[in-house]
């Protein structure tokens, strides 16, 4: 990957669209995040599913933590202070 880092929350509006591209010569998948003020297209080559893969699986992971996070602090964490 080279070096980018772009920052943009994720909110509940946030689309995600899957595009091939499958040129004989060059095939690729687009892998589109799109808010309402940006767009980030992660372009994925031949030969990196193995890292899209890890960026599905990074991306459940810090869904889990989000959602353990929101249940630590909802009502009953509030009364542990």
């Amino acid at each position: 990957m080279r070096a980018l880092t772009v920052s943009r929350h994720i909110d509940p509006n946030t689309a995600f669209r899957v595009r091939p591209f499958p040129n004989p010569a060059h095939p690729f998948v687009s892998l589109e995040v799109e808010g309402a003020d940006i767009t980030i297209s992660l372009l994925a080559l031949v030969g990196s599913a193995d890292a899209l893969r890890s960026l599905a699986a990074a991306a459940a992971e810090a869904a889990t933590t989000l959602d353990t996070l929101t249940a630590d602090t909802g009502p009953q964490a509030a009364d542990h202070g």
